[in-house]
């Protein structure tokens, strides 16, 4: 049933047709409970039916904070070559807890994720114009704190790519 609000219409599912709904939200990827969450209030559910149906899909095995934490962290680092820092704020936007958040990068391996840093680093180095080596060290610096890697890391890095 469609209502109208203020001009807008809301869609109102009862019980059911929401839970169906919200299955098929999560079949589609993993979602963490914030997202679901939103979408049933957006679907205009109450707040003890959301939680109803927040528990069943943690039941069913729908939702699973802790596999979307590793699929959130290993897909941003490895398709959007993220860093330990980006995705940790990333993850804490979408309410997981800090515990799952240090599991879900400690399954980022140290050498894939120096490896990326260095790929990451070394293609930026290809298209800078500047000549300068300490003008060039600082903008691969704060490209490479931009997309949310250690300093530690990218000046360790930085030190051996332009020593090589």
């Amino acid at each position: 049933m469609i209502k109208k609000q203020g001009g807008l219409k809301l869609q109102k599912y009862n019980l059911m047709e929401a839970k169906q709904k919200a299955e098929n939200y999560c079949s589609y990827r993993e979602r963490s409970q914030q997202e679901v969450k939103e979408k049933l209030y957006d679907w205009g559910i109450p707040s003890e039916g959301v939680n109803e149906i927040i528990a069943e899909l943690i039941t069913e095995n729908y939702l699973n904070e802790r596999r979307f934490a590793e699929g959130y962290a290993r897909g941003k680092f490895n398709l959007n070559g993220w860093g330990k820092i980006k995705i940790t704020y990333g993850l804490r936007g979408k309410g997981i807890t800090e515990n799952l958040i240090k599991h879900a990068l400690a399954q980022i391996e140290q050498a894939s994720y120096l490896e990326k840093l260095q790929d990451i680093l070394l293609k930026k180095d290809k298209q800078l114009k500047d000549s300068d080596a300490y003008i060039r060290k600082m903008k691969l610096a704060r490209f490479a704190a931009s997309r949310g890697f250690e300093s530690t890391f990218i000046f360790e890095l930085l030190e051996d790519i332009q020593a090589g």
